[in-house]
């Protein structure tokens, strides 16, 4: 198939296609960069369609000047919607916006000292162009089996002091076995990327969910923080007392069942999501985010996503006069529990509709925080109309 272009009114560019060549892929993203004058480009893609050597191969042949970074995903989405076994890219042009990237090498024993070092070593070497009314964001791509999102996501977020920052933890289509990242053609794992934006147009970072807490508790009395595997809740078996609290046997427990029937916790006055990735055949269970004894886990409902979402999106929209693109990081269960509820089609039409972009992750990343089954995300202002 022939890569698509679509070319929004702010000069974003978003490059996407499935079963398309990656010499092709290259290529045109290569031409693209330089009509825009990019200085990075941000790869998202599915490694079981898309090997990320090839990428990184295709590139230094067709792109060798172009800086790039990248991950593997959970599903992606494109201007057309929510896509599987593509790639997308994405261009920043540079008459008005100036970008840069560092990696973060093995996070998961990494001191947090060392993050900082490496952050405020990006901000130093970071001289971009200033744009009269310009800020800058910061975007994060992380491992997301890594078990350091937590650790990394505030010592970034303290690094980068009154910088937004808002990203997604790189998936393998719920493989659970390895996630990738790219760094100017070094493919790695166990690692982090952070961007650093400075924007002449004007964005918006947020987040939404759609769930709402329940009164039925569930406390952890048995887990293995390291491993996030909680082996006990309410002193009983951990699958099977969260089958049973909601209606379904422990045998039955499928990640479709997880992302219908999340779990929350409460941080200071409000509820965040803390999704399971899985049952695991001792009767434990594994968590996508940091959990330990005496947590209490409160069951929640899932509301209307659609009108969730497009009630935040509504909001956004109104603060910025306006949504030409936004980048998007979308909890893969919150897709399983679209898919699940038969409205798939309507939340993809949804990003659609608003210029979505990005892709499906094993976790998001909204200013200090790590989540689970949020959308997390940055709108930029509109203009005219876009064009493809």
């Amino acid at each position: 198939m022939t890569c698509h272009i679509t070319t929004y009114a702010c000069g974003i560019v978003a490059i996407h296609g499935s079963d398309i060549g990656l010499d092709e892929f290259a290529g045109t993203l290569a031409v693209q960069a330089g009509v825009a004058g990019a200085e990075l480009a941000s790869l998202f893609f599915s490694q079981d369609a898309i090997d990320p050597h090839e990428i990184a191969a295709s590139m230094a042949q067709h792109a060798p000047g172009l800086r790039y970074v990248g991950c593997s995903t959970a599903g992606e989405i494109t201007p057309d919607g929510y896509g599987e076994g593509s790639i997308i890219a994405m261009l920043f042009p540079s008459d008005k916006f100036s970008a840069s990237a560092c990696l973060i090498r093995d996070i998961s024993t990494a001191r947090m000292e060392s993050v900082v070092k490496d952050v405020r070593q990006l901000r130093r070497s970071f001289e971009p162009k200033r744009f009269a009314g310009g800020r800058t964001f910061g975007v994060v791509l992380i491992d997301g089996l890594s078990r350091a999102e937590e650790a990394v996501t505030s010592a970034l977020y303290w690094s980068l002091d009154e910088i937004p920052l808002v990203g997604g933890s790189a998936g393998d289509n719920l493989r659970f076995e390895k996630t990738t990242l790219i760094h100017n053609g070094d493919v790695v794992t166990d690692c982090a990327i952070l961007m650093l934006v400075h924007s002449a147009v004007p964005f918006d970072v947020f987040k939404t969910e759609n769930f709402n807490p329940t009164s039925r508790k569930l406390v952890v009395t048995a887990s293995d923080p390291d491993t996030r595997t909680v082996h006990e809740i309410n002193a009983e078996p951990a699958a099977a007392a969260y089958a049973q609290a909601i209606g379904l046997d422990a045998a039955s427990l499928t990640p479709m069942s997880f992302a219908s029937y999340p779990v929350v916790v409460r941080v200071g006055g409000e509820y965040f999501c803390r999704s399971i990735q899985k049952a695991n055949e001792d009767g434990s269970l594994t968590f996508f985010c940091a959990i330990d004894n005496g947590i209490v886990l409160t069951l929640a409902e899932p509301m209307g996503m659609v009108e969730s979402t497009r009630a935040k999106l509504h909001d956004v929209a109104a603060g910025l006069g306006g949504i030409d693109v936004v980048l998007g990081f979308d909890c893969v269960l919150r897709r399983l529990d679209a898919q699940n509820r038969q409205s798939l089609a309507a939340i993809s039409s949804l990003y659609r509709e608003n210029n979505i972009i990005g892709f499906g992750t094993y976790g998001e990343q909204y200013r200090s925080m790590h989540l689970n089954q949020t959308f997390t995300g940055i709108a930029f202002a509109a203009s005219p109309a876009a064009s493809e």
